[in-house]
Order: C-alpha cells, then sequence, then structure tokens
C-alpha cells in the first residue's frame, strides 16, 4: 500500500506534507506535534471538518475505518464504555469473539466483566480483539503501549509480532519511542513539523542515519544502554 499524496492544511497553512509506503509494517516515528497524530486521523477520516486534506493512495482496499482497517488507540482505558460488560461492545457472533480473546491470551470469562476490571495490559488485549473482528487487512496503532508498564509493553509488542504473521495484515505504528518501533517494524519513516525527513529499512536507517533529527531521537531513546540490532 502506497500513500502518494497526504496534505493537510488548516487557513491555507500546510501541517502536513509526505508520503509513504506499507510494505509490511511501518513505524511512523517523530516527537509530539510531527504529524503524527493528524496521518492517523487523515486515514481514519476522522480530521476535523476545518482542516483540508488531499488523499491519494494506491492500494487494493478502501481506506476506511471498520472495513479493510482496524485502529488500537493509545489508552485502553478511554477507549471502551465502562459501565457496559465487554461482551456487548462486540459485534459479531460470540463464538468468534470468545476465539479472538483465546488468540490475545484472555480468558473468556473476562467477557462478562466491566472495563474497569481489568488491569490495563489485558484492556489493551480487550482492543486488540476488538481491532481483529473486522478481519483488517490494515491494523493501525496509536503508541498502543504508552500507558502500560514495561513488562506489558514487551508482551503487547510480541503478540502484535505475532498477530500480523498470523493473519496477515499490514501495519502502520505511530509513536515518538524508537526501541518500540524497532520490537515491531521493518520499515521506518521519521516525520518532523509535517515532512518525511527519512525513510527505509528499520536497520538501515538505525545504524546509518543521514538526517540530524533522526540522530537525535536514536540518543535520546538509546542513550541509557547498549544499542544493537
Amino acid at each position: 500500500m502506497k500513500i502518494s499524496k497526504l496534505h493537510i492544511t488548516l487557513n491555507e497553512q500546510t501541517l502536513v506534507d509526505i508520503e509513504f509506503q506499507i510494505s509490511s509494517s511501518l513505524a511512523l516515528v517523530g516527537q509530539s506535534g510531527s504529524g503524527k497524530s493528524l496521518t492517523l486521523k487523515a486515514l481514519l477520516g476522522m480530521l476535523p471538518s476545518s482542516m483540508s486534506c488531499e488523499l491519494e493512495h494506491d492500494s487494493v482496499y478502501e481506506l476506511k475505518a471498520g472495513k479493510s482497517i482496524s485502529f488500537v488507540p493509545q489508552n485502553p482505558f478511554t477507549a471502551l464504555s465502562p459501565l457496559t460488560k465487554i461482551r456487548k461492545q462486540f459485534f459479531t457472533p460470540i463464538s468468534k469473539v470468545e476465539a479472538l480473546f483465546k488468540r490475545v491470551g484472555l480468558d473468556v470469562e473476562f467477557l462478562d466483566r466491566f472495563p474497569p476490571e481489568l488491569s490495563g495490559g489485558q484492556l489493551q488485549r480487550v482492543i486488540i480483539a476488538m481491532a481483529l473482528e473486522s478481519e483488517p487487512q490494515l491494523l493501525l496503532l496509536d503508541e498502543p503501549t504508552t500507558a502500560l508498564d514495561p513488562e506489558n509493553r514487551v508482551l503487547i509488542l510480541d503478540l502484535l509480532k505475532e498477530l500480523r504473521s498470523e493473519f496477515g495484515f499490514k501495519i502502520l505504528f505511530v509513536t515518538h519511542d524508537m526501541n518500540s518501533a524497532l520490537s515491531l517494524c521493518e520499515d521506518i519513516c521519521v516525520i518532523k513539523n509535517g515532512k518525511v525527513v527519512e525513510g527505509g529499512k528499520m536497520d538501515s536507517v538505525l545504524k546509518n542515519p543521514q538526517a540530524d533529527y533522526t540522530k537525535t531521537l536514536i540518543e535520546a531513546n538509546f542513550a541509557n544502554r547498549e544499542f544493537r540490532l
């Protein structure tokens, strides 16, 4: 899938002007305000009406949430209705939901609980199961491990990697964390102020970054420990 043009403006001011390709798993990396969240919202059709968006893509499937793409948000604690049992927040037959729960490592008894009764790691697994409900071809991830402790962060990234291999969907992973990007993705696209500053294979970019901005991100993420690919 190739996004050949994504141009977002507000009052004639350009906020995002990028292009990128998702061959298998792509990390869209940048600091806060770089344009990552706007990119996700554009792909989901969720930009505010005050913004203008030009989107051109070469894709065999429809760019529309709930159709060929699914979304895993940053904070699982706010993604579900706290007053509704989990089983009632799915829309497919319960047999399929139970199978998805087992696949993401959850006991089916959690279906009869309310979201506040689960931990952050358990809730994020619920969200992932919900994202797989529609059998997506593209999974959009908005820093899905930010609200988790280090142990659950690793477990969720490993789970997503396994699921991608098993179900064959592509991943666009939006993050500021180079370490998480390295754990999950094969390719990387680094953006700053709505522009692509560097991109390519993950190992190549991390071993030999060309842009000063990329070097700064790498140093900030790996300064306190040995970095190996």
